[in-house]
């Protein structure tokens, strides 16, 4: 039986490390020869969910990448893509009390249970831990280039937080808003939303609380046609992507559980013909129907739980002592995990779509074309471009 370490079909992404062994990595197969690839390219992306900044975790890792196979001469080889990411500032003594406590909440009970105490990585949370999205932004960075030979491009927002609604899911997504949001430290696609989210993030850490949320990502540009019937629709591919994610806990298409909530006559979009291309019109079925893509923004809603990492205590039981016992979980943590999520969900979605978009020749499968690469060099810079609160893309 698989062990769960990898992702996708032709595309695919297999993650590796813990969150306090010695790096974290990923290795991605099934990358077409010729793609421009840098380890700027990739820490340009994970800056979007590194730790150390004041909305999240004190953990201050560098995150700068290390590209060791699959790449000569700034282009891919059309052999695997491993990077990997050393893990620079760990502390695993607040974990001593979590070897016999597991966290209510948190992955440390159902390890324990399947793996056996004795073999269980409590450090950090080992495997289960946010640490390692890292692998899955890095392979999100080479899959949003990818799909630039296709015209493809992926972004997300902060769409709600501690309950505050922050984008209408009734609006129509505008890619200058979902841009917008790349260059905000709390990924908000409206400046103005800032000082009222930094406001409840600080009240919830004073309080010794945290927050969930929910992220949107959408994609731009996706033709008709990608995704197959019937276990591999597009949205099947895309909720199992999203709902891998640590502390996902909820998964929408277009106005998901809204749609649950209305009449028929409410939930469908009516088909028009615009700009030469027969459509639906309108936010209800988020770019597909049936799985399949339809032409037009692919829209896709996580919800996060707030994280367990909390210093209020709460009842757990002692496997070492066998009884029961409180735990008051110390270390650094996220107050609103959600904010860092963002970059793991786009990472996720452009991961599916690269994997379907070669499924389906969208994009060449063993080497790109000349036109293919000027496109991408073209459209790098525009579409991802270095967030502007970073003092620095270069590495």
């Amino acid at each position: 039986m698989p062990a769960g370490s990898s992702f996708g079909l032709l595309f695919r992404v297999t993650s590796f490390g813990e969150s306090h062994g010695k790096c974290i990595g990923v290795v991605v197969d099934g990358v077409p020869a010729g793609l421009p690839l840098s380890e700027r390219d990739v820490y340009k992306e994970l800056l979007l969910r590194r730790p150390g900044h004041r909305w999240a975790t004190q953990r201050r890792e560098p995150d700068r990448p290390e590209i060791l196979s699959g790449v000569f001469n700034g282009r891919t080889t059309g052999a695997p893509v491993a990077i990997i990411v050393w893990n620079r500032d760990v502390d695993s003594r607040p974990y001593e009390e979590v070897r016999c406590k597991p966290r209510p909440g948190h992955a440390d009970l159902a390890y324990i249970e399947k793996y056996g105490w004795e073999n269980w990585d409590y450090r950090g949370g080992g495997r289960a831990s946010g640490r390692e999205t890292v692998a899955r932004v890095a392979a999100g960075a080479i899959a949003k280039k990818l799909l630039l030979a296709a015209g493809i491009r992926v972004y997300g927002r902060l769409a709600e937080i501690g309950g505050v609604e922050l984008v209408d899911p009734a609006s129509e997504p505008s890619e200058e808003e979902l841009r917008a949001a790349r260059h905000s430290p709390l990924r908000v696609h409206d400046p103005s939303l800032e000082e009222r989210v930094a406001g409840m993030i600080e009240e919830a850490r004073r309080q010794g609380d945290s927050l969930g949320g929910v992220v949107e990502a959408v994609a731009f540009g996706v033709p008709p046609g990608l995704g197959d019937p019937v276990f591999d629709k597009l949205k099947a591919d895309l909720a199992k992507a999203a709902m891998s994610i640590p502390a996902a806990v909820g998964f929408e298409v277009g106005l998901g559980f809204r749609l649950a909530r209305m009449r028929g006559s409410e939930a469908r979009d009516p088909i028009r013909k615009a700009g030469g291309r027969v459509i639906p019109v309108g936010p209800a079925h988020g770019g597909m129907l049936g799985g399949i893509s339809v032409g037009t923004p692919i829209r896709i809603r996580v919800a996060f739980k707030p994280t367990s990492s909390i210093p209020r205590p709460i009842e757990t039981w002692n496997v070492c002592k066998d009884k029961p016992d409180v735990i008051r979980v110390k270390g650094r943590h996220d107050p609103a995990l959600v904010v860092r999520a963002v970059a793991v969900v786009e990472a996720m979605m452009a991961v599916v779509l690269a994997d379907h978009a070669l499924r389906n020749g969208l994009i060449p499968a063993n080497r790109l074309g000349e036109e293919h690469v000027e496109r991408i060099e073209r459209l790098w810079e525009e579409a991802y471009p270095c967030p502007r609160w970073a003092s620095d893309c270069n590495i």
